[in-house]
């Protein structure tokens, strides 16, 4: 393969990533808001929100098993096609346990195409060069997820507009992988995965921070919103606040990454999560209803700059620790208690948004709280640590753990 064809090949896979992944970032925020203009209570649409992570879950458990079945063309059409349908579903169904449902349906899908576009990226990236094209395609996730709260005000969160272009933007997504000249991919194989009683083992630091990291991200993009909304913000100055968060973990991934590389990456992570706990509870104390909405946007990217980059930190700190032998199996449990997290965590915001004022503050204040506590305690257990084993690289927004996990093993700890 001449290098202008993996070029034009690694475009077309990224296009369609990145427009999935800005699809979806538009939908998970039209559903907080357009939830609650609907009167869903903010337990219900938390549950929407955790519900795409549960789809995520099993997706990424059994999509494997399709690929291998079916062929990765086929299984790629066939989940592209219902995801398309997702977002027209719940604009048919307004109903809670419809859309909770279809969320759950859509991140079953999401699961599936990513498994197909990273291993097509598995397939057009060298050994050499599978590292740098991780962070390319991370990167690529963040910049369309910023991209994707920036079209709520131009599409509004009322009627039947939104939901209609998202039905697009997911539909054109499949367009360049699906003309891509890339060869087929690599076949997906069973990834093995640790004990998750020997990965608490191995980095009892690591495990319990994966579970409130995923906890704390999935809380803030399903939620914020509606804390946004409740803040007075109008729909535009929602979709800056959101889009300011996912700057902030833009921005910061790599200088937090490079800093992690140089010190213990426990401190980095605790450091992290004192900024996050002390952006929001500035945000939610002190920062009056009539504040400059600035001052919001400040707020929501501190918390995003913390929050969002914090699980690869915590990735590269389990590995380590173990064998390079075990990364890919560390790697894929850790993503499966990163996973559990972020399907419980809105499941009780919304509850506690629901309970009092500053529910989905106490939340997050609380999970990042335990993540310094926890952090203080193991390293007054274990102040020693490891010495870091490779760069450290940023993880995808909704990682999927494929084929490209062992490549990235050997790239990163």
């Amino acid at each position: 393969m001449t290098w202008r064809t993996t070029i034009v090949n690694l475009l077309a896979l990224l296009s369609g990533f990145g427009l999935m992944q800005m699809g979806n970032t538009f939908q998970g925020t039209l559903l907080s808001i357009r939830g609650d203009l609907e009167g869903f209570s903010s337990a219900e649409i938390g549950a929407v929100g955790a519900a795409f992570w549960a789809g995520i879950v099993l997706g990424s458990l059994r999509t494997g098993s399709l690929i291998r079945r079916v062929g990765h063309i086929r299984t790629f059409a066939a989940l592209g096609a219902i995801a398309s349908t997702g977002p027209l579903l719940h604009l048919l169904i307004i109903n809670p346990a419809a859309w909770i449902a279809a969320r759950a349906l859509t991140g079953f899908c999401f699961a599936g195409l990513f498994v197909v576009v990273e291993s097509w990226l598995n397939g057009v990236a060298k050994s050499e060069s599978r590292g740098q094209i991780l962070s390319i395609y991370s990167m690529t996730g963040l910049i369309a997820g910023i991209a994707g709260q920036l079209l709520l005000p131009a599409a509004g969160p009322s009627g039947f507009r939104p939901f209609c272009v998202i039905a697009v933007i997911t539909a054109l997504a499949l367009v360049p992988i699906a003309l891509t000249r890339a060869g087929s991919p690599v076949s997906v194989e069973n990834r093995p995965r640790s004990k998750l009683k020997d990965l608490y083992r191995q980095s009892p630091f690591g495990t319990v921070s994966a579970l409130l990291c995923g906890a704390s991200a999935a809380v803030f993009f399903a939620l914020g919103p509606i804390f946004a909304q409740r803040r007075g913000l109008n729909t535009g100055q929602i979709a800056a606040f959101m889009a300011s968060g996912s700057l902030g973990g833009f921005l910061m991934a790599w200088p937090l990454g490079w800093l992690s590389d140089r010190m213990d990456r426990r401190l980095v992570v605790i450091g992290a999560a004192i900024m996050a706990a002390s952006s929001m509870l500035a945000m939610s104390t002190f920062v009056p209803t009539d504040a400059s909405r600035w001052i919001l946007y400040i707020c929501a990217a501190l918390v995003g700059a913390s929050i969002i980059p914090a699980y690869s930190i915590v990735i590269a700190h389990v590995n380590d620790g173990v064998a390079k032998d075990e990364f890919v199996a560390a790697s894929s449990s850790l993503l499966l208690v990163q996973a559990i997290g972020a399907t419980v965590g809105p499941l009780i915001g919304g509850i506690a948004m629901d309970a009092w004022r500053y529910g989905l503050s106490s939340v997050l204040i609380t999970s990042q709280g335990l993540i310094v506590v926890w952090g203080l305690y193991r390293l007054a257990a274990r102040p020693t640590r490891s010495d870091p084993s490779g760069p450290f690289l940023v993880e995808p927004p909704v990682p999927v753990g494929t084929t490209f996990a062992p490549a990235h093993a050997r790239a990163s700890p």
